[in-house]
């Protein structure tokens, strides 16, 4: 990158040398500039940074302003924007350099004062108006519209860009032809884009500061011409591919598919794009739910981010069609792959369209509803269910509880509950999973015949009983979504029921109710399932009742739970000696799923990123009442379920297999920080929802044993058809009112999709490897 003396920025033929080659790629710049030599330049001769920099930046801007038309033009602006993508990472990390983009006086070794006077616009704008002019360029990133060679170039300034959308889908109908060499240099220039917004990684993470990105600020505001062709270009290029390849299975091997690394590179762009706080949001959206209000009918101002408006404003049906169609066909691609294996190319970028689904969901609540409509929300569903349980095998498989899982993985898991626990706040995503679950995708969990919501609950008992202790957090908010939803679960199977039971007898054992101040809570939220069944849903859940009064002892033994001080220091001691593991052998675990198959090797790879924590349950959530007409009302912030202290929970919450050990070494330390006492277990003891469950014994139980002494049967065929008959009308206390808890924005929750988002991209840009061994600051990158 040139001697350590300062080189005018008038000497061309020494600048262009950087631009002028023709045969490089971006492999070959980064080869070519090693970070040593980018940071030697950065401090021993600063001037020589900020000329290079100057100078490819203007070189974009000419070319932009050129049309781009000769061979010659193109190739330099390609290697200035890869020249640029390689650069600023060096920039961004190092705090002096920050703000060098955002000044407005060019490097301090620049020559001449050619537009001085121009309205001095800082480098940073400069630079993201000119990739916008580019990415709408004839014959270099969209094909020309021109017929005639005789026709005068385009003017770049009068362009429509709203002609050149890259693809049909929403709001434009026209398919253009796919050109290769216009995808490969779009794709370049959305990493340069890409690099531009990564400014965000180089901070540490603060959810206080709305922390507005500046570039991703200016480049989706007005002062963009091209915002909303480009908005829509990345929306309808992301959600119109098609990976398999029109339908013929093993086509991607006899050709390769270059749409997929552009496609890869939009999402990614589109998403950072999308990294706006929409709890701190000016923008209230009104929902069909919640009563109406004033801002009903004047139109609330939108946010300043072009792109999170354009999304909030998509209301058209054929629209949200294309949209859901497009992310659940892709989002399915990893489980089509597990049929014919390799027949279809299997997409790698799930984590990202779950970060678009979010966003999509979380500010067009227009189509969260379109999404409920219908049972094509079990088109997402079904995948996310496969990738929480992908995940969970991928982290338990090592055989070692001690060695934490990738960030990644644990990521992906949290995104998709995420999203499982803010449709479970609507009625309908309840009703929809009613829906029988025929198509088998191949897990590793037990066979059942049954529901959409077997199926969610299956996987659920399995992530709590053999995930990783990391995964703990989570558990609250995988009961929630069941409470949610429990109201209107028609039938549940019995391998569903059977799993319920036995989360509610490991969760109530005395020494892991006294081991943390939070467990009870678990307990808490499966008894309000239990109830919300037995109330609202008693006729077709005879496989539930039976299996309650099978397991009648465990809720006997809830109702006497010892609260004197000896008995709790007894079942700590307990405990302390041998923690019993939560899975048993009698739990129907013998039958995995027909074509399941081991979890697979983990994720090959050098890098590991960390996330923050994420927000409590009582925090993700508001808690709100179904009213007789199906509104909801919110509820004041109520103390949750009857937790009388509000210490945090301790690490040390986990009943599962894998943490024996570890639960072993912790309970030492543990024991030190928390101590039960008899007045708090009683506080919450008292609290506990068991009325309409013991009614329920009291009723059922003499008749049963009756039919079992009567017909000395052992059968548990008669006793269900019983059930099935039975009614409690007028015997049960007077059902409680529907609590569901609400998915609630906030800045924690937006924090911490900022981090999973950055760090997703970053472990999936390795070629070339744009911020690898740079000094980021969001998250921490632990080396494998």
């Amino acid at each position: 990158m040139g001697p350590p003396q300062p080189v005018e920025a008038t000497d061309d033929a020494f600048w262009d040398q950087f631009w002028a080659d023709t045969t490089t790629s971006v492999q070959d710049v980064f080869a070519l500039v090693p970070a040593a030599e980018i940071r030697a330049v950065r401090e021993e001769s600063p001037s020589n940074l900020a000329t290079l920099c100057y100078k490819a930046v203007e070189k974009l801007v000419q070319g932009a302003e050129s049309g781009c038309h000769s061979e010659k033009e193109k190739q330099i602006v390609l290697n200035c924007s890869r020249l640029l993508t390689r650069v600023l990472p060096y920039i961004f990390e190092d705090p002096d350099w920050r703000g060098f983009f955002w000044s407005t006086v060019p490097g301090a070794g620049r020559g001449g004062v050619e537009d001085e006077d121009e309205n001095a616009r800082p480098l940073a704008e400069s630079l993201l108006l000119a990739i916008a002019d580019l990415l709408f360029c004839p014959d270099f990133t969209v094909p020309s519209r021109r017929r005639s060679t005789v026709d005068l170039a385009e003017d770049v300034h009068s362009l429509d860009s709203c002609e050149y959308i890259w693809e049909a889908g929403v709001g434009f109908a026209h398919s253009p032809q796919p050109n290769y060499i216009h995808d490969m240099n779009r794709m370049e220039l959305l990493k340069l884009l890409l690099t531009c917004f990564s400014e965000a990684m180089y901070l540490p993470p603060a959810p206080e500061s709305g922390s507005t990105n500046p570039w991703v600020q200016f480049f989706c505001s007005t002062e963009n011409r091209h915002a909303l062709p480009l908005f829509t270009s990345l929306l309808n290029t992301v959600c119109a591919y098609d990976p398999v390849g029109y339908g013929i299975p093993y086509n991607h091997l006899l050709f390769s598919d270059y749409r997929e690394p552009l496609v890869e590179e939009a999402a990614q762009v589109l998403i950072v794009t999308l990294d706006h706080d929409s709890a701190t949001s000016a923008s209230p959206t009104v929902d069909g739910t919640t009563t109406g209000s004033a801002m009903d009918d004047a139109d609330p101002p939108g946010p300043e981010n072009l792109f999170v408006n354009y999304l909030s404003r998509i209301h058209r049906e054929e629209d949200f069609q294309f949209i859901l169609k497009g992310i659940a066909r892709l989002l399915s691609n990893p489980l089509l792959q597990t049929y014919l294996p390799s027949s279809t190319k299997k997409i790698q970028f799930h984590q990202e369209l779950l970060v678009l689904f979010w966003k999509l969901c979380d500010f067009n609540k227009k189509f969260l509803f379109f999404v409920l409509k219908s049972s094509d929300v079990l088109d997402i569903l079904v995948p996310i269910l496969y990738f929480l349980n992908d995940a969970r095998a991928d982290q338990c498989k090592a055989g070692d509880p001690s060695v934490p899982p990738p960030a990644a993985r644990v990521g992906l898991m949290h995104i998709g509950v995420f999203i499982l626990l803010l449709l479970s706040g609507e009625r309908n995503f309840g009703v929809r999973l009613n829906k029988p679950y025929s198509v088998r995708v191949p897990m590793d969990i037990p066979v059942f015949t049954g529901t959409h919501a077997d199926l969610l609950i299956v996987v659920f008992h399995k992530i709590i009983t053999s995930g990783h202790q990391r995964l703990q957090p989570l558990f609250d908010c995988l009961l929630t979504i069941v409470v949610n939803v429990s109201p209107y679960l028609k039938s549940l199977s019995m391998v569903a029921a059977n799993k319920l039971l036995h989360l509610l007898e490991a969760f109530s054992t005395t020494w892991f109710l006294f081991s943390a101040a939070q467990n009870h809570h678990l307990v808490f939220f499966l008894l309000e399932v239990f109830n919300n069944i037995i109330q609202y849903q008693f006729d077709g859940n005879s496989n539930l009742v039976y299996t309650i009064i099978r397991k009648r002892s465990v809720f006997h033994q809830l109702a006497n739970l010892p609260t004197d001080p000896p008995a709790i220091h007894k079942a700590l001691q307990r405990r302390r000696r041998a923690p019993e593991p939560l899975s048993r052998t009698g739990s129907q675990e013998g039958v995995s799923m027909e074509g399941s198959r081991p979890a697979a090797p983990a994720e090959p790879g050098t890098l590991k990123a960390s996330l923050v924590a994420t927000p409590g349950i009582d925090k993700l959530t508001e808690r709100s009442q179904v009213a007789e007409d199906g509104t909801l009302r919110s509820l004041d912030p109520a103390p949750q379920l009857g937790s009388a202290d509000g210490s945090p929970a301790s690490e040390d919450q986990e009943p599962s297999q894998a943490w024996r050990e570890q639960r072993r070494l912790s309970s030492a330390s543990a024991s030190g920080q928390w101590n039960p006492t008899s007045e708090w277990v009683q506080s919450w003891k008292s609290k506990l929802p068991l009325q309409t469950i013991m009614r329920l014994l009291q009723v059922l139980v003499p008749q049963v044993e009756k039919i079992c002494i009567d017909k000395g049967l052992t059968d548990e065929s008669e006793i269900l058809r019983f059930l099935q008959h039975g009614t409690l009308v007028g015997l049960l206390p007077v059902p409680h009112p529907i609590l569901i808890r609400k998915y609630q924005a906030n800045s924690g929750t937006a924090m911490w999709f900022r981090t999973y988002m950055w760090g997703v991209i970053y472990l999936r840009n390795v070629d070339p490897p744009v911020w690898y061994d740079t000094d980021v600051k969001l998250f921490e990158i632990q080396r494998v």
